[in-house]
């Protein structure tokens, strides 16, 4: 009799074991994906706030980034320029998400791929030529672009976080080399993680 309940009791002890450790193992996986999924969900989102470089131009602005299901990255991009009222205004992502000295520490458009400045979608393009958005009676303007040039958080020729959004006193021609002869700065924002 004692040695039945011996192997009984050493039966249950190590079936006990063995319960504890698939929870544990469970348990472990389950949090690796709920951090996984958090740290993925920190990826899927961007965000720029747009201010004013001049102080005889006021003005402001928001550039939203979210990646899509189909690992496009859209753009959706609302400014508010009044003294620009019923014109149009070009905007481009710049190399550097600095906006010192009235925007001019963005530096130059960002281009990763080397290729001449054009219009969105053209033979030739940076990755940093959003375009010209045309502005209302009250200076306010919007655009939505999508793209599979950018992501959020990829690699140095695709990652638009900490670049700057600049928004330019004039329209770009889409011909002129290297910037599309846009103007002044008139407005800078630095794309940052959500």
């Amino acid at each position: 009799m004692k040695k039945t309940l011996n192997w009984l009791s050493l039966f249950l002890l190590l079936g006990t074991a063995a319960a504890c450790t698939n929870r544990n193992n469970n348990t472990e996986s389950q949090d690796s994906t709920m951090i996984t999924e958090s740290m993925d969900s920190d990826a899927l989102t961007a965000h720029a706030d747009i201010s004013a470089t001049k102080s005889d131009t006021s003005g402001s602005g928001s550039a939203e980034f979210i990646k899509k299901d189909d690992g496009t990255v859209e753009l959706s991009l609302n400014v508010n320029f009044p003294s620009m009222a019923n014109k149009s205004v070009a905007v481009h992502l710049h190399e550097h998400g600095d906006c010192g000295d009235a925007g001019k520490g963005a530096h130059g458009h960002w281009n990763p791929t080397n290729e001449a400045h054009g219009k969105w979608g053209s033979a030739a393009f940076h990755s940093g030529d959003i375009g010209n958005v045309e502005l209302d009676a009250q200076g306010s303007g919007s655009i939505t672009l999508s793209s599979d040039r950018w992501t959020i958080g990829g690699d140095e020729k695709t990652n638009i976080l900490g670049r700057a959004v600049i928004v330019h006193s004039g329209v770009d021609d889409y011909t002129s080399q290297p910037a599309g002869n846009a103007g002044s700065r008139i407005g800078c924002g630095v794309i940052s993680g959500n």
